[in-house]
């Protein structure tokens, strides 16, 4: 399927419930690391207070992780994210009609109670966690703006958006038992503390120096790099690297060590 051949928003706005599939969207939870802040991607429409994650419909004819990148990238421009799902979202009061209603008469919808979208959804709930500093998120035609927020401190998210963002959290901080993280998040050589702030952040407690440090380099994933002096009378730690060959093979197997 040419996504570009496609008006989508018509489509949603105007288009008959057929081209989608019934009842079903996805959502997109995109974490990005920054200034030792956890952060997630969030919308707010033109005409809405409210924030929300970049989210929308499956068409009839899409694989369900094809329309995931495909809603990501319409509605912030983002290409070439690795997604992973990991929730299914179906409490029964879930969807909120009066907010649907709203978009659909702003747009200039006729009859809006009796169109397709208001009726109740399940959403699939995606992750994924990026480099912060190379990426441009851009808000899409019906929103007002495209930011980051720091996911200790979400307030005013429309429907069940908060929940969403928090069980793809949880999933996060349980990938990190079998995978690693990192690699696209850091700079090509680095202090271990540096490594060890992302766990921190991501998991929300602090961790043993001498534990993290015996912990990760038991991975065999980093390579040590020559001792770095500072210029005082102190000497400045090692500098690592990711080994991509090994990083990207831990990936595929898994590690295996709780945290």
């Amino acid at each position: 399927m040419d996504v570009q051949k496609k008006n989508v928003l018509g489509d949603m706005l105007f288009g008959g419930a057929e081209l989608f599939l019934p009842s079903v969207s996805v959502d997109c939870v995109i974490f990005g690391f920054h200034a030792g802040e956890l952060k997630v991607l969030l919308l707010k429409g033109k005409h809405d207070p409210k924030w929300a994650l970049p989210g929308g419909f499956i068409y009839q004819d899409e694989n369900v992780e094809e329309a995931a990148s495909r809603v990501l990238q319409e509605r912030t421009q983002l290409t070439g994210i690795f997604l992973r799902q990991f929730h299914l979202f179906g409490d029964v009061k879930r969807t909120e009609q009066k907010h649907a209603r709203r978009w659909l008469e702003e747009a200039g919808v006729e009859d809006p109670d009796s169109h397709w979208i208001m009726q109740r959804f399940v959403t699939i709930g995606y992750y994924a966690l990026v480099e912060f500093e190379k990426v441009n998120p851009v808000p899409d035609e019906y929103s007002s703006e495209c930011d980051w927020h720091n996911v200790l401190e979400l307030r005013n998210l429309i429907l069940d958006h908060k929940q969403i963002i928090e069980k793809g959290l949880e999933s996060l901080r349980l990938h990190l038992n079998f995978q690693p993280i990192g690699l696209n998040l850091l700079p090509k050589e680095f202090p271990l503390k540096d490594l060890q702030l992302i766990y921190e952040t991501i998991l929300g407690k602090k961790l043993d120096r001498s534990n993290f440090q015996r912990k990760i380099l038991s991975y065999g994933i980093l390579d040590r790099k020559e001792k770095q002096f500072s210029g005082g009378s102190h000497r400045a730690p090692y500098l690592y690297s990711f080994n991509k060959k090994k990083y990207f093979k831990a990936l595929q197997e898994g590690l295996n060590k709780e945290w």
